[in-house]
């Protein structure tokens, strides 16, 4: 988390206008109210039910969010061994347009273009990344930028079963004269992320992080979520 948060920050700093605020979670509502755009790196962390209606509110307002990764996690470790994906958080899914439910083995996949006339991602190619390939559930009409096949099943996961097929990788779901931005790529993981679970993980994993049109697509990104709809 905090390789990416100090990524993120000094992409937002290449525009000398932008001011930020950092948060681990979502509970200090005045400043998502106050806030022009906003930017979510996160796993397994719901807002609460008031914090996922301010949410709401600002998105139809002309609020305009850049959801990356794991922020549409929510995820429970069952006796069992395997991890589940409750259904808790229906309107914070409804929102961002889709639920993690399962990714497979982390391992080489190719990224297609599903949309090359936007200018997210015009004249983009597609292009290969090791890094988690989530299968999720979409919630509501998703206008598709990148997408991918996935081939194996998800590994540890109660949903497994059912990852194979085509799935979303960077798409936007509007919301009155707001807009949720979603781009799933983006894992990393250094040797102490895994406390307390793990003291030590022996590999420091950085995926799409290590590809130069990840961050041409952070950047576009992040200049696309500050131009708010004004009318």
């Amino acid at each position: 988390m905090d390789f990416a948060r100090l990524e993120l920050l000094k992409l937002l700093a290449e525009d000398s206008r932008v001011r930020t605020r950092v948060f681990e979670n979502y509970e200090t509502l005045d400043a998502i109210r106050e806030a022009d755009i906003l930017i979510t790196y996160t796993c397994d962390v719901t807002p609460s039910l008031a914090a996922q209606e301010v949410l709401r509110d600002w998105l139809k307002a002309g609020g305009r969010w850049y959801a990356l990764h794991g922020t549409n996690s929510v995820l429970r470790l069952l006796e069992n061994g395997l991890w589940d994906a409750p259904r808790w958080a229906p309107l914070m899914m409804d929102l961002l347009g889709t639920q993690f439910l399962t990714h497979p083995p982390i391992a080489p996949y190719t990224v297609t273009v599903a949309d090359p006339d936007h200018e997210l991602t015009q004249g983009i190619e597609p292009f290969e990344t090791t890094d988690e390939l989530y299968h999720m559930e979409c919630h509501g009409d998703l206008h598709v930028l990148l997408e991918t096949e996935c081939t194996e099943e998800g590994t540890g996961f109660v949903e497994a079963a059912d990852a194979i097929g085509t799935h979303p990788v960077m798409y936007i779901k509007r919301h009155g004269k707001g807009a949720v931005l979603y781009n799933t790529l983006g894992h990393c993981r250094g040797h102490y992320d895994l406390q307390p679970m793990l003291d030590w993980w022996p590999t420091v994993d950085r995926c799409a992080w290590d590809l130069p049109v990840f961050y041409d697509l952070l950047r576009r990104g992040i200049s696309w979520i500050k131009h708010r709809e004004t009318a």
